[in-house]
């Protein structure tokens, strides 16, 4: 079926229930090797001569749906799926670099992603170099002959700043640089880095395209013959690829993503409103907020601002900790997109190894903390983070 709407796509693509028996939900193929009818159908899969499966770290029926779905959601070619958020992260960064490259960031990211950066600088000699990324002449200046591939979170983690992706993609062309944008806090449903000219986007699925917080996994998107050679080299090679029943998990929690997300939005909205009223709240920090100093470039590159809300506590870490401790219905857990609102601490915790400097420079502070926006009833969640601030 050809469809071409979001909402629809989002359930069908990929599937043919009269290829698997009428059965609705699609199978999962738990199996890690496939049978050859003959020696001869073996060596002509192996050498590239015949399609079919061989090996499930090489590909399976049921991630091959998935990556045909997420293909279709973010509109680019294909799909890679992963094992884990950073396991794509990883595999994209390593197989578009070597030994003397640089790669040029935004002026933040996440933690993890902070380490893996740190690490290929240590023992590969591959640079890099964070960038506000806020007008073309600086990025230009920031980009040297070295530099292989621009990497960006937008919104970023945690700081929810964001990155003109139109104006990098415009600029890393004229240099041809591949861009490589980190969408987990957006999601294909309110952000399609592709559509805007970048040449990859990636996704922690673990996020909202699970949604119900029991999956770990990674997706990326772009041009064939791209990820086609990260699929050949860095996903086959180093091994980190999703295990069907992941992958069969975030098939079904993909076919509510439009309408989750427009809940997550929707508390978000209220949720941030009544945060920048309260008088032990020293800034909020949301995309949705026409106070938000990229309010209007929120609204040029987004459908809606999201499910994530970061705010300062007015105090110091202490305070914030003693903010989150008593907070009843909301969990105190890092993660985020889930249908439960989850509250974490960044400073402490998911940039706890990014040096004190760094974070500061990023915009992290002590007092910052960062909620997901779960899908309660907003009044219940407004309650809970009242009751919290009335007893500092």
């Amino acid at each position: 079926m050809d469809t071409k709407r979001f909402e629809t796509e989002v359930i069908h693509k990929g599937y043919h229930a009269e290829q698997h028996n009428g059965s609705l939900a699609p199978p999962i193929f738990q199996t890690s090797t496939f049978v050859f009818d003959s020696a001869e159908t073996g060596a002509a899969r192996f050498a590239g001569e015949q399609e079919g499966y061989i090996y499930s770290r090489l590909s399976n029926p049921t991630v091959a749906m998935l990556e045909e779905r997420i293909a279709a959601m973010e509109k680019g070619e294909k799909g890679l799926a992963f094992g884990s958020g950073m396991a794509a992260v990883s595999a994209i960064l390593l197989g578009l670099t070597k030994t003397g490259d640089h790669i040029l960031c935004s002026e933040g990211v996440y933690g993890c992603t902070y380490g893996l950066l740190q690490l290929m600088e240590e023992k590969y000699h591959i640079t890099h170099n964070f960038h506000p990324m806020n007008d073309e002449e600086s990025i230009r200046s920031a980009i040297n002959d070295h530099t292989t591939v621009i990497y960006i979170e937008s919104p970023i983690n945690p700081t929810m700043k964001l990155v003109d992706l139109s104006m990098v993609a415009r600029i890393a062309k004229e240099f041809n640089i591949p861009v490589v944008v980190d969408n987990t806090f957006s999601s294909p449903y309110l952000q399609r880095p592709l559509e805007l000219g970048c040449d990859i986007v990636l996704h922690s699925a673990t996020k909202y395209l699970c949604g119900h917080g029991d999956v770990i996994g990674g997706l990326a998107v772009g041009k064939q013959e791209m990820m086609s050679h990260l699929a050949m080299t860095t996903q086959k090679d180093i091994g980190g690829v999703m295990s069907p029943f992941d992958a069969w998990l975030l098939l079904r929690g993909i076919k509510t993503l439009p309408v989750r997300m427009d809940r997550h939005c929707e508390n978000a909205k209220k949720l941030a409103d009544l945060l920048k009223k309260h008088p032990s709240v020293n800034r909020v920090l949301y995309p949705g907020d026409p106070d938000f100093p990229q309010f209007e470039l929120a609204n040029k590159q987004m459908l809606n601002a999201g499910g994530l809300i970061s705010f300062e506590i007015k105090g110091d870490k202490a305070v914030a900790q003693k903010f989150m401790n008593h907070l009843k219905l909301i969990k105190i857990a890092v993660s985020l997109g889930d249908a439960e609102t989850l509250i974490q601490h960044p400073a402490t915790m998911t940039h706890a190894v990014v040096p004190e400097e760094n974070r500061i420079q990023m915009g992290i502070s002590n007092q910052l903390l960062r909620l997901s926006v779960g899908l309660e009833a907003w009044e219940d969640i407004w309650e809970d983070i009242k009751q919290s601030l009335n007893s500092l």
